[in-house]
């Protein structure tokens, strides 16, 4: 694995986060790159704040150190990430601000840097927080895969701040460049999205970079499906997304406490939500916690975690996250305390569960998903 990024205008040393012994991956990509090149030929002339967005590990916040950027991500391992990263190169953390991606941007920037997301939703609601606080006289310029810039990337572009156009890829990477316009018509916000519970009459409260953000996706229905009730005082809805599995428990089990968990600002302020709107009387048994996994989390403090894990980090395909989501389950678990989990068939979790737990048990199965359980001896 590579970790020393080396163009004509830096070098620096990045790991990914948490950093894996036999990591294949490397911590930043010809995005990166594009935009390091671009910014280091045309460097900023006026004064003003610097925003990034979306820096996945560092990259970009160690590269525009000397402009004190704030970086804005909905990540928190994307925020520990750029701590580590910065420190690796010898860059005091003090030097930049990092804020979630729900908090207010500074007013009249200089120059906005963002990564594409290939989640579409989350870019509409940055470009909209974006608009509030730009001027004419603001840089605009983002950049991701090459296939992940289409036509309506630029039309959002374009609908919220002004004329936008691309540039040529290079390395499979292209850059977006956008001027934003003085006179900017009042639009609606789309975000948060609402939509019903079915069975229920309760309401589901979606922040934009939330999985599956107007209906209920068909791995957390099979979980509802099959949810075990009134045999657990202490749960961790584990990567918790909105909420709704935590949410469902504190409704059906007038005893059970559920803290909400997940690495996503956006997810947990979206499960916060659901509660405080749909059963506000349960507030004093909920806790909602942004973390890593269940870093610093205490032995004991759940006899029963329940999780959906992600196969992806970012854009990339891995299983590390819900390795480590096991094996934190394992060290937070008492004896006789239970993981519950729901995926794909095809990830083979029961090998993983088996390994670590010595045991796992299929609860239910179904075309695409099972749910798994392991019991900690």
């Amino acid at each position: 694995m590579q970790t020393l990024l080396d163009t004509p205008h830096c070098q620096l040393t990045l790991y990914r986060y948490p950093r894996q012994s036999q990591e294949t991956l490397q911590a930043w990509d010809a995005a990166d790159e594009y935009l390091i090149n671009t910014l280091a030929e045309s460097p900023l002339e006026q004064a003003g704040p610097v925003i990034i967005m979306n820096d996945g590990f560092g990259a970009l916040a160690a590269y525009l150190y000397p402009h004190s950027p704030c970086s804005v991500t909905d990540s928190y391992i994307s925020e520990r990430a750029t701590l580590a990263n910065l420190a690796e190169n010898g860059l005091d953390a003090g030097g930049i601000t990092l804020q979630d991606a729900l908090a207010p941007l500074p007013d009249a920037p200089a120059l906005v840097v963002i990564k594409v997301s290939k989640y579409q939703a989350l870019l509409e609601q940055q470009l909209l927080a974006l608009r509030a606080v730009v001027t004419p006289a603001t840089r605009v310029i983002a950049a991701g895969k090459a296939k992940d810039i289409h036509t309506s990337t630029l039309k959002l572009f374009e609908k919220y701040l002004g004329p936008t156009r691309t540039s040529l890829a290079w390395k499979k990477a292209r850059l977006i460049h956008c001027e934003p316009q003085a006179e900017r018509p009042a639009l609606a916000h789309p975000f948060p999205t609402v939509w019903p519970l079915e069975g229920t009459d309760m309401l589901i409260h979606n922040h934009a970079n939330v999985f599956s953000r107007t209906s209920l996706d068909i791995g957390a229905r099979f979980m509802l499906d099959n949810l075990p009730i009134h045999s657990a005082r202490k749960v961790i809805d584990l990567g918790c997304g909105n909420g709704v599995l935590g949410l469902s428990l504190l409704a059906k089990d007038s005893e059970v406490e559920v803290t909400f968990i997940d690495e996503s600002y956006m997810a947990v302020a979206s499960a916060q939500l659901n509660v405080e709107h749909n059963l506000p009387d349960a507030l004093p048994r909920a806790r909602f916690m942004v973390n890593n996994c269940l870093d610093g989390v205490a032995v004991g403090s759940a006899d029963r975690i329940l999780c959906n894990p992600p196969f992806h980090q970012l854009q990339a395909i891995t299983d590390h996250i819900a390795w480590q989501m096991f094996s934190d389950a394992h060290r937070v678990l008492p004896q006789g305390g239970e993981l519950w989990i729901v995926g794909n068939r095809h990830l083979d979790y029961h090998n993983k569960l088996k390994r670590l737990f010595a045991n796992a048990q299929v609860v239910a199965s179904n075309s695409k998903f099972v749910i798994l359980k392991a019991i900690k001896r």
